[in-house]
């Protein structure tokens, strides 16, 4: 179980250091939101992965709140990109 949990660890760092290319190399602003959301996403999956190897509960319940602003964040970034037109 917990080298599967390393591997997983692995797979969503590599996602995160593809996804910082394709922002440098990304033409347009929406591009760039869509990396930025899969870049904090992951980063969000490494430290629920973290949590669940170190048994920290704690981290559950910020885990929980940083993935609500996250949404929050993409919903506003994405009203602001089409300038309020839906």
């Amino acid at each position: 179980m917990i080298i599967i949990v390393w591997v997983c660890i692995l797979l969503l760092a590599a996602a995160i250091v593809l996804g910082i290319v394709r922002a440098v190399t990304a033409k347009d602003s929406g591009s760039r939101a869509v990396v930025g959301d899969l870049v904090y996403f992951s980063a969000i999956g490494i430290l629920t992965l973290i949590a669940m190897l170190g048994g920290l509960s704690i981290m559950l319940d910020v885990i929980f709140l940083s993935s609500l602003l996250g949404i929050l964040s993409t919903v506003a970034l994405s009203r602001i990109l089409t300038r309020g037109h839906r």
